[in-house]
């Protein structure tokens, strides 16, 4: 069943989980395929993401995020704030053969309110086509 409130993907990695790991929880690896940030791995720390803004969704630019939980190299879940949302974003990692099945679980959209339906779309989007392949690039580049 389809929860029109949460975005769900995921896909396999043909690396290792400490390797996929390293890349959501690294901010300069993070930088590289999300947004630039200072994102440090720990519970309670607060940081940010920052974007180009897009007005039209009443969002200036600036995700602001905090650490919820975290199990390396297994769970990684941070609350995900900008413009009207006040959603959770959360990433799991399963090792599968020789790599890694990555889940990605983007909750807590409103689906009456239409600029959060708009926003679960084109994140929901962008988190299924190109992020997902710029995070496999930034596996593959040194």
């Amino acid at each position: 069943m389809n929860d029109p409130g949460t975005i769900a993907v995921d896909e396999y990695l043909p690396h290792p989980p400490a390797t996929v790991w390293r890349a959501l929880t690294d901010s300069d690896l993070l930088a590289r395929w999300l947004m630039p940030n200072d994102f440090v791995p720990e519970v309670g720390r607060r940081f940010t993401f920052r974007t180009d803004p897009r007005p039209g969704q009443e969002f200036d630019g600036t995700v602001h995020c905090e650490v919820l939980d975290l199990d390396p190299p297994r769970l990684l879940r941070w609350a995900w704030r900008g413009g009207r949302l006040d959603t959770v974003v959360t990433w799991t990692l399963v090792a599968e053969g020789r790599g890694t099945r990555l889940f990605l679980e983007h909750a807590g959209f409103d689906p009456d309110d239409p600029i959060q339906r708009r926003t679960r779309d084109l994140l929901g989007g962008g988190w299924r086509s190109h992020l997902f392949a710029r995070l496999a690039h930034a596996l593959t580049t040194p």
